[in-house]
């Protein structure tokens, strides 16, 4: 608690929130309103944190949609208690880094979901063309807590620390003005639930890199790559019985399946028959979509402004496409835009145009 508690460490922390630019929780309290605040109670903050009686406040809890319509249970601290948990993530990360798999990908640094992709790929070209792929159900929402505090306590000494997480685990999500209580689970939206999410699933981790396992994990999507479908059909029923007897978490069945690697999709990318990668349908679909919405006749916004908004989109979704080898998509979207950007602008002439 003292190497978190260090005014560099949380004057980092700080500015780390700031630049995301997050939105405020419960109390409120904006970025700036954090900054007056602590400095007119440092002490007692301090002191709090430092004899582990720091009670961090409920989290405010958001709904946001799925692409197949279902929603996502987001929870958002206070400011403040996002530059705790950010002060904490700063000591504790280099800790457990060094001990995390080559095959996991999320949420780290130096790491990225293109690694993982390109890896992929490499295990779909060298044979390994069936996949196991995996979807925890809820995992955010389904964390064992006292498993993941064992978990912790093994490389943690300081209870006061292991005091303070256990509270941000238990700290009550206010939903639709009615305060609910959180015995399983951590909240999708803080700084600590990432880091926390990748040692609570090191061990699935490890236990497949001691069957030998070819495989890529990028947070709670688990790809297991092999050579044949009865492989894969072993592999799955094993490692859920893993999952359900050591970390108490569940394998949605709905979305997991055994299938030849082309047949699915992976981190919004899909696979050809010669194992390059390709945009998956889906992600496409969706693409469509943003630009129907960006360039939408009705926005009543000059030209300029639209241009501006798409160019940001687009160069955000070409930087992570990059590694599709089916090139014809990008022209044939260029066109396709150019068009949408033409009657956009017919529009604000005021003359009748359809595509």
């Amino acid at each position: 608690m003292e190497r978190i508690c260090e005014p560099a460490n949380m004057n980092q922390a700080y500015r780390k929130v700031k630049a995301n630019k997050g939105a405020s929780g419960v109390d409120g309290m904006t970025i700036d309103g954090v900054f007056n605040y602590v400095r007119q109670h440092k002490e007692e903050l301090l002191k709090t944190l430092l004899d582990g009686s720091y009670k961090p406040n409920v989290v405010r809890g958001v709904q946001i949609p799925k692409p197949d319509g279902s929603k996502r249970q987001l929870g958002i601290p206070t400011i403040l208690d996002r530059v705790i948990q950010q002060s904490i993530l700063q000591v504790l990360e280099p800790m457990f880094e060094p001990m995390f798999s080559r095959s996991s990908y999320g949420f780290r640094p130096r790491r990225s979901a293109l690694m993982a992709l390109s890896v992929a790929r490499d295990y779909v070209q060298d044979g390994y063309v069936y996949v196991v792929d995996m979807d925890l159900e809820k995992f955010f929402d389904r964390v064992n807590h006292d498993i993941l505090m064992s978990k912790l306590a093994r490389y943690i000494r300081d209870k006061r620390l292991l005091r303070i997480i256990r509270r941000y685990l238990e700290a009550g999500l206010l939903q639709d003005g009615i305060k609910i209580d959180r015995e399983l689970g951590m909240p999708q939206g803080g700084n600590l639930s990432p880091l926390l999410s990748n040692i609570m699933l090191d061990e699935l981790d490890k236990e497949l890199e001691s069957r030998g396992h070819k495989f890529c994990r990028y947070a709670d999507d688990c790809n297991i790559y092999v050579k044949s479908y009865k492989a894969g059909a072993r592999v799955l029923e094993s490692v859920t019985e893993f999952l359900s007897k050591r970390l108490k978490l569940k394998v949605n069945e709905a979305k997991s399946a055994v299938a030849l690697a082309k047949e699915r999709k992976f981190l919004g990318y899909s696979f050809r028959s010669d194992g390059e990668l390709r945009v998956a349908p889906q992600s496409l679909e969706k693409f469509k979509k943003k630009i129907r919405e960006l360039t939408k006749r009705s926005r009543g916004r000059n030209l300029e402004s639209i241009i501006l908004e798409l160019n940001r989109y687009l160069n955000g979704w070409i930087s992570y496409f990059r590694l599709s080898a089916s090139i014809s998509v990008f022209s044939k979207f260029d066109s396709w835009i150019r068009r949408k950007l033409r009657c956009y602008r017919l529009k604000q002439r005021k003359r009748a145009y359809s595509i």
